[in-house]
């Protein structure tokens, strides 16, 4: 009998259900991949690490990082067993990636316990309105834009 060949989807739905059979942590996983091959993939592991932003896609992101010696991924693809959330989409801009590919919606992961949807929906909020408060800071005695300044100033600095 011919053996069917696993999409990268596939791939990591099923890394996904190992975490979660595992105990390592919630029902995420996500691949980088560049010219449609796998660079890296990771599970959720933000109970297993104690560390909230150990999100799927950040720690795919990280590791295909390291493993291509670059902050710049914009030759490269992310999948995603489900819709990114407001962080990992944050982190998907900031590495260059142009495309994403998911499997389940935010609703379904809103729908399991989920606060994707929340904090979709206090981003959309004016900051006033939002449940965390921002407090720009009036007790600094320094200049806060002077390492802006400094920064601009660099002439060999690497732009991100």
């Amino acid at each position: 009998m011919k053996k069917c060949k696993r999409t990268i989807e596939d791939k990591i739905i099923i890394l996904a259900l190992k975490n979660v059979k595992k105990l390592k942590g919630g029902p995420f996983a996500a691949a980088v991949t560049l010219n449609g091959k796998i660079i890296s993939q990771a599970a959720n592991a933000v109970t297993a690490k104690n560390d909230p932003t150990a999100h799927a896609e950040i720690e795919a992101i990280r590791k295909a990082a390291k493993k291509l010696k670059t902050y710049d991924l914009s030759k490269c693809e992310i999948y995603a067993s489900c819709k990114p959330c407001p962080m990992c989409l944050s982190a998907i801009y900031w590495a260059n990636i142009k495309k994403v590919h998911y499997c389940a919606q935010t609703q379904t992961a809103c729908k399991y316990g989920f606060k994707d949807g929340f904090i979709f929906e206090e981003l959309s909020k004016p900051e006033n309105k939002r449940k965390i408060r921002e407090i720009k800071s009036a007790a600094v005695s320094e200049d806060p834009s002077a390492p802006f300044k400094a920064w601009k100033m660099l002439a060999d600095k690497k732009k991100y």
